[in-house]
């Protein structure tokens, strides 16, 4: 999806995690290895395209480690709250405000997108291999997630 506003967008990004290892892409565009994620759409909420873009990019079936209240009102919905936000540039000057999520796959069974040139399950060893070149908010969040999802299984 295109930019919609000049300086920032709304996105998501969701760090997928397996057997003690995280999902990363080859981004061809930036060049780069990074999660999967992408821009909230005018017709969504956060959750939405958080489902949506791991449909699209992975075909993975994924838990998200995360809560949302469980009260009912007609009038509000209650939405999966991120484990982290952050801004970041994105084709400066423009940014990205991005929702981060951890999630389970209950495989490693990828469906590579056409979005990108590789995936690759990476160990927390992995994400100090120089041919990755991951920078330090990549690595951070990753080994977060690594650590998240090994108390929720």
């Amino acid at each position: 999806m295109p930019h919609i506003h000049e300086l920032y967008d709304f996105t998501i990004t969701v760090y997928i995690v397996h057997e003690d290892k995280v999902l990363l892409v080859n981004h061809p565009r930036y060049d780069k290895w990074i999660p999967i994620g992408g821009h909230i759409e005018l017709d969504e909420d956060p959750e939405m395209a958080l489902y949506r873009e791991i449909d699209e990019e992975t075909g993975l079936n994924v838990r998200i480690l995360s809560t949302k209240p469980s009260f009912d009102s007609p009038y509000t919905k209650q939405l999966l709250t991120p484990n982290y936000i952050d801004a970041h540039e994105a084709n400066p000057p423009h940014k990205h405000i991005s929702f981060i999520y951890f999630g389970i796959a209950d495989t490693a069974a990828l469906v590579l997108s056409d979005e990108h040139d590789d995936m690759r399950w990476l160990s927390t060893l992995d994400l100090q291999d120089e041919r990755y070149s991951l920078s330090p908010d990549v690595i951070f969040y990753s080994e977060a997630a690594i650590k998240l999802a090994a108390t929720m299984t």
